[in-house]
């Protein structure tokens, strides 16, 4: 049975003592050993009786037990090593496991490895920042990244359904080649890298990504990503998108490659508006009543002619969600009516520019005329119903073998992807990326995506457990944190005492410290 350190409270002090289980055959029992080592300050034994149990080192320990198991699990440190130089792998995966855990810098990661369990099990690992840097524009050099997708693919054994998204990182650099001014989604004034993610929706992870220029459309995008997955021995997959991408020349590029999907169509479209206008008309009969997730919906196939292609979809009309939907409209128009009748206007200003600085995206349902320094407004009936018309009410177009459940069912996953690209931007802190060439900014972004991998899979192993209703990903990691490992002389190694929490975590994870 592994030992472990307890701390003794004594008069108002702390001590710490190593404590030993073992089985009594006599008593058949459990009971434990203890023995002292020293005073407790600040975690690290002091005035201890004998020399050479001073501890010489107390290393981080407990949250990188569930991570190793991750990479074990996925067999990320094998798939790695079949690509890169043997003395790269370890500090690859280490670095990865700093970002999912606590960015720092990469002029820190040295000292922080040093505190870390990681220093005894893979010791002398090249950390300093001048090997990293070396390191990172080494992995976005060649082909390195595409033939980690490839095997990493292979390894996990993919599902048929993929969900595509795609974002913006803007980087600090604006030396790279591969970065350009364009269409950035950060609203910032950096040159922005088109980052497209692929998550395979079963597994919880991602499992490959493609970078594009700024500027480009995503369409482009889109056409270069498909052929890059084709590449990869992706061959059972389908594509789940937001209508941000869609688009005649889209549809004709997936069409083109057999390609299954499923995407809204946007609103503006002239085939939209009149499937629209068909759908209020026969929707709510009673043959299209259906129950989803314990809620009426009524459901009815369409088809919409999209350039030369005729696209299978379905039109749902979820009565409840039209309620809240004219809800939010109505108050909203009400709180806008009420503003622009106590605008004050001075002589100056003119009345049009600040009607749609007010009004902004509802200044097409509001009729309005300015007189004695006052707005007079009033509601465009007509404009107003046809919104209304549309509320509750929306298509998704497909095309492969789904019926309107999978469609419902399978979009409504698409927020994996969105809170991909959430922990991106913000847990994994990736924007500003601050590399002054374009391999260095593809090696950190290879980093960053193995981190993803860590703590989305962390993230499924949490909610399969049941952790995710007490902790965040974060949450955890800081609990399991406090396990300390204490390194002696004679190189034993002892873990501290585990509390109640921590317990409670490593029981439902099936691990021990």
């Amino acid at each position: 049975m592994k030992s472990f350190i307890r701390i003794k409270k004594i008069k108002g002090h702390e001590y710490l003592y190593e404590i030993t289980p073992f089985y009594d055959k006599e008593k058949k029992q459990i009971r434990q050993k203890s023995k002292y080592l020293g005073k407790n300050i600040n975690g690290v034994p002091v005035k201890v009786r004998t020399r050479d149990q001073m501890p010489k080192k107390i290393l981080s320990h407990g949250e990188f037990v569930l991570l190793k198991q991750i990479v074990e699990k996925l067999k990320l440190e094998a798939v790695l090593s079949e690509i890169f130089p043997s003395n790269d792998v370890w500090a690859i995966l280490t670095l990865a496991m700093n970002y999912a855990i606590r960015p720092k810098s990469l002029i820190h990661i040295q000292s922080w490895y040093e505190g870390t369990i990681l220093s005894e099990d893979h010791p002398d690992l090249p950390l300093s920042f001048h090997n990293l840097s070396r390191m990172l524009s080494s992995i976005g050099e060649g082909t390195t990244i595409l033939e980690f997708s490839h095997k990493f693919i292979q390894q996990v054994s993919t599902s048929e359904t993929l969900i595509y998204d795609i974002t913006s990182l803007s980087s600090y650099s604006q030396k790279t080649s591969f970065t350009k001014f364009g269409c950035n989604r950060d609203d910032l004034d950096l040159p922005p890298v088109n980052l497209a993610l692929i998550v395979d929706k079963d597994l919880g992870i991602p499992i490959m990504y493609d970078l594009s220029l700024g500027g480009i459309s995503d369409a482009t995008a889109l056409k270069n990503t498909v052929k890059k997955m084709n590449a990869q021995g992706v061959r059972n997959r389908g594509l789940i998108m937001d209508r941000g991408f869609f688009s005649t020349e889209n549809i004709d590029e997936m069409v083109s490659a057999d390609l299954p999907f499923i995407i809204p169509p946007t609103n503006s479209i002239k085939k939209f508006k009149e499937a629209i206008s068909n759908i209020n008309r026969t929707i709510d009969n009673p043959e299209n009543l259906n129950i989803y997730e314990k809620e009426p919906l009524f459901v009815m196939p369409i088809s919409i002619d999209i350039g030369e292609n005729m696209v299978e979809g379905y039109a749902y009309y979820d009565q409840k969600l039209e309620q809240h939907e004219r809800n939010i409209f109505y108050k909203r128009l009400y709180d806008l009516m009420t503003v622009l009748r106590s605008k004050k206007l001075k002589p100056w200003l003119n009345p049009g520019e600040v009607f749609r600085a007010t009004a902004k995206k509802d200044a097409k349902f509001i009729e309005w005329k300015a007189v004695d320094g006052k707005f007079q407004v009033s509601l465009k009936k007509n404009t107003i119903l046809q919104a209304v018309n549309k509320m509750g009410k929306f298509i998704l177009l497909y095309r492969g073998e789904f019926s309107w459940i999978d469609c419902l069912s399978l979009y409504k996953s698409k927020d994996v992807v969105e809170k991909r690209f959430d922990v991106l931007k913000n847990d994994i802190d990736i924007i500003p990326a601050n590399a002054t060439t374009a391999s260095s900014l593809r090696g950190y972004i290879f980093i960053v995506f193995l981190a993803l991998i860590l703590r989305m899979k962390l993230t499924k192993i949490m909610i399969g457990a049941g952790l995710n209703k007490k902790y965040s990903v974060d949450g955890l990691l800081t609990e399991l944190e406090k396990i300390k490992i204490m390194i002696l002389p004679n190189g034993k190694r002892i873990t501290t005492e585990v509390t109640k929490e921590q317990h409670e975590i490593l029981d439902a994870l099936h691990i021990c410290a």
